[in-house]
């Protein structure tokens, strides 16, 4: 049976950290709230640092600024009306699980908002792998009421978790 999380570490700080539990307890979280089985579904999760995050933000997007998290959705799954539900995947079978896509999560700039917010950050890096799977699933936060709806859908599988929101 495959992970359900494949994490890669390329800095030392996030495995003293536990991301990887952390992101399986939030993974199935959100998943949860959207009515899916974590069984049957892979990713891949990377925590690097704002270095790493920096050139991946300036390569896929563009953007010479390190950023919080990035996602690489393994299919276009974005609907197309503002504020509709995107196409969620099928999940494979145990041993042949489909895969959601990528996620790179950067702990200097994790660390950084978490403490200009006053917030522990493992509540906000949580907040973030629950935000990244999101991106996997083709939910977006361009367009106002696609916004909205990401949004609840964080705060929702967060409260699963017994986390405030954070949008408040």
């Amino acid at each position: 049976m495959e992970p359900l999380v494949d994490i890669v570490i390329e800095d030392d700080r996030w495995e003293s950290f536990g991301l990887e539990p952390l992101a399986d307890r939030a993974i199935r979280a959100a998943l949860a709230e959207l009515g899916l089985q974590a069984e049957g579904f892979t990713l891949c999760l990377m925590g690097c640092d704002d270095s790493r995050i920096l050139e991946l933000n300036g390569d896929f997007r563009g953007k010479a600024k390190p950023t919080n998290v990035l996602s690489w959705p393994s299919d276009e799954r974005g609907a197309e009306g503002d504020g509709d539900t995107p196409d969620l995947p099928e999940p494979g079978n145990p041993d042949d699980a489909e895969t959601l896509g990528d996620i790179a999560i950067s702990y200097d700039t994790c660390a950084a908002e978490a403490a200009e917010a006053g917030k522990p950050m493992v509540d906000h890096v949580t907040h973030l792998v629950v935000h990244g799977l999101l991106h996997l699933l083709g939910y977006d936060h361009i367009r106002d009421g696609d916004a909205t709806l990401m949004e609840a859908i964080e705060v929702r599988a967060l409260a699963r978790l017994g986390l405030s929101d954070p949008y408040s």
